[in-house]
């Protein structure tokens, strides 16, 4: 299986991912941390990959994606965005109607 299928099931098999540098409890950049602390504050339940474990992820995300940045956060299968675009959906509870779209449970 090559990188580009292995990323699409890894988005097909959980209902929201976020591909970040470092982890959720260990980010290893500000704008990866920004995003998993919004997810955190909704109280949602998201699953991560550090792609500085693996440069073929780091790099096939990206090309997955055509987006050039990381993180990238995935919901239901659907690419939301990077830092600037979740933390601008989250202010205008763009991002909390989204989850409620999807039936995703979190803290309202």
């Amino acid at each position: 299986m090559d990188i580009q299928e292995k990323i699409k099931e890894v988005i097909s098999n959980h209902e929201i991912v976020l591909f970040m540098k470092g982890t959720p409890d260990m980010p290893q950049c500000g704008f990866s941390m920004a995003v998993a602390n919004m997810l955190k504050l909704l109280e949602v339940k998201f699953d991560s990959i550090d792609v500085l474990s693996s440069e073929e992820i780091r790099n096939g995300i990206k090309i997955f994606s055509n987006w050039p940045t990381i993180p990238q956060l995935y919901i239901k299968g659907e690419f939301i965005g990077g830092c600037d675009i979740v933390k601008e959906m989250f202010e205008k509870k763009e991002l909390q109607k989204l989850l409620d779209d999807k039936k995703i449970n979190y803290k309202k």
